[in-house]
């Protein structure tokens, strides 16, 4: 029974299923049964759900997504058994599936000019159609993995305007009847975008309409899409076309480029960067979060059982021996040097004299708090004592105890180990600012700095504090001087992030020996997760100067090392995902 006019009635309240749609093929003279079919679009497959035979065989086609793509199952009739075969890789996509029926379709009264609607043709097209995806956050595509048209692939159309030649939109149709034979003679719309800086009204509407009117033409009976079941605005877009809700499911894999869909709202209170993507990572495996302390990091994860609390990455496997041992640093230092690892020179501030004897000794030296994080307190290459007894006062008011320490020249290496084994390796840049020839630094500073604290939500900022005026001066320069343009300035010796510092992914080259130096602090510390800081020449050489350890390593400024995935691990085996 082919659909039309007289009888799609009797098809409207079917919904689309395996034995459904082998009974209509069943129906057609000559017709051989079909076949599981996959489309690709160029950013991912489309699984033509009612073509599997078995729950078993969609799973395991899901499972096969490449990386970086983004597979769709589309007419799931029973997704409950899908989900089954893979529940902690599988989800149901909270999207609605709509359907026009071509009967129902009325013209657009209002005439809409500007731009005018073809296929893409050319790479330039598709590199347009590239970044205006891009400028959505939709995946871009890849044309040469797109299935062929003569075997049933998409066709890709875009909007361009008339005055500027520009993309301002596109669309992709998919002509079910060539793509796999369907018996009801249907067609989908996917990857609708319009440029959010465009002008001309209506762009959206008329690619849709275009694609309705070319199936049409096809004599396709109607037109599917997929939308979010929240988004009203696009809703009532296809409301006033004629679309109506179709009764039928999409599974999708869990992957980073679906996280918002199966992640769910999560949490409502807002956390910092380094409390949130382990909390994040926790819920895309399942796993219960009970937020006990936003502005704090603190976090409880629950799952199997298994109860674990954190303080962004420190937590309840972390003993307090272990902590202790990394916020002193004098028993660092120790328990480093006990395990036959490279260390500066080190000894507690002391009177004036003992003070400039340790500098006569070295030449220049460091000065930090006993007890100190994120970068506070601390002054580095000090040259004279009156540098030092300064730095001292500072530092003091972090801690009543002062560390002296022989200052090493170098890179700033900071190795993250998780369960005894590195897992990234960054090169700390000191915060820096470029001349203009019209700005004074002290302007420079501001706009880098507020530059860094929304890229880094709040967390990192360049101080103009005494040790920044310091680090001007030592260059001969103040907040008023004024740069050429293009030079580069460092603003800070220390390269700390939470003072304006930036990172230098060097996981990919980091020399043996360094690695093997970390782990060995790490057991010496006896400690799960810990942020190793060295002094290097080069991350790909082998000698070193071990700093400090951090107990409380930020895991999001390892990024794209998958950190916050492998501290999960660490905390519930039993929900790794491989």
């Amino acid at each position: 029974m082919r659909a039309n006019a007289i009888n799609q009635r009797l098809l409207r309240g079917q919904t689309p299923s395996y034995e459904r749609l082998q009974a209509r093929f069943a129906e057609e003279p000559n017709s051989e049964m079909g076949q599981p079919k996959a489309v690709h679009c160029g950013w991912g497959r489309l699984l033509i759900g009612h073509t599997y035979p078995d729950a078993n065989n969609l799973a395991r086609d899901l499972l096969d997504e490449q990386p970086g793509e983004r597979d769709i199952a589309l007419y799931v009739a029973a997704p409950h058994q899908v989900l089954a075969q893979a529940p902690q890789q599988l989800f149901l996509d909270p999207s609605d599936t709509l359907r026009l029926w071509f009967t129902d379709y009325r013209q657009a009264r209002r005439v809409f000019r500007g731009y005018r609607i073809r296929r893409a043709q050319n790479a330039h097209d598709w590199q347009a159609i590239n970044s205006l995806y891009q400028l959505r956050g939709m995946l871009p595509i890849d044309p040469s993995k797109l299935t062929p048209r003569h075997l049933g692939g998409p066709v890709y159309w875009l909007a361009e305007d008339e005055d500027s030649g520009e993309v301002i939109g596109s669309v992709m149709g998919l002509n079910h009847q060539k793509a796999y034979k369907d018996p009801d003679c249907g067609s989908s719309l996917w990857c609708l975008a319009v440029d959010p800086r465009c002008s001309r009204p209506g762009v959206g509407e008329v690619l849709v309409r275009y694609l309705i009117e070319h199936f049409m033409s096809r004599g396709l009976s109607h037109l599917d899409l997929s939308v979010l079941h929240d988004n009203d605005q696009a809703k009532g877009l296809y409301a006033k076309l004629g679309f109506r809700e179709l009764q039928t499911f999409s599974v999708k894999r869990k992957n980073g480029i679906n996280e918002a869909l199966f992640l769910g709202p999560g949490p409502h209170t807002p956390m910092n960067p380094y409390a949130r993507i382990i909390v994040d990572e926790a819920l895309r495996r399942g796993i219960e979060v009970q937020v006990d302390d936003a502005d704090a990091g603190l976090f409880t994860l629950n799952h199997g059982g298994r109860r674990i609390r954190c303080r962004e990455s420190l937590t309840d496997l972390t003993s307090a021996v272990s902590m202790t041992l990394c916020q002193d640093k004098r028993l660092t230092h120790r328990v480093l040097a006990q395990a036959g690892l490279k260390l500066p020179a080190q000894r507690l501030a002391g009177n004036a004299e003992d003070n400039a004897a340790f500098l006569a000794e070295h030449g220049s030296v460091v000065v930090k708090p006993v007890d100190g994080e994120q970068g506070q307190g601390v002054a580095v290459d000090l040259r004279t004592s009156l540098e030092v007894q300064d730095a001292i006062e500072r530092a003091s008011t972090f801690d009543s105890r002062v560390l002296l320490e022989s200052f090493h020249p170098g890179c700033d290496l900071r190795i993250l180990v998780i369960g005894f084994a590195v897992l990234a390796a960054a090169i700390r840049r000191p915060a820096h600012v470029i001349g203009d020839g019209q700005h004074s630094i002290g302007a420079l500073i501001d706009a880098q700095s507020r530059r860094r604290q929304a890229a880094t939500e709040g967390e990192s900022r360049i101080p103009k504090d005494a040790e920044t005026l310091r680090t001007l001066h030592a260059a001969g320069v103040d907040y008023d001087s004024v740069l050429p343009a293009g030079q580069r300035l460092a603003v800070r010796k220390t390269a700390n992030l939470h003072t304006g510092g930036s990172l230098e992914d060097v996981t990919a080259s980091l020399h043996p020996l360094l690695a093997d130096a970390a782990v060995k602090a790490a057991r010496a510390l006896d400690i799960p997760v810990v942020g190793l800081d060295l002094l290097v020449p080069a991350a790909d050489q082998p000698d070193y100067v071990f700093i400090e350890a951090n107990e409380r390593a930020g895991l999001a400024n390892h990024q794209p090392q998958p950190t916050a995935e492998r501290f999960i691990d660490l905390l519930f085996p039993l929900s790794r995902v491989d």
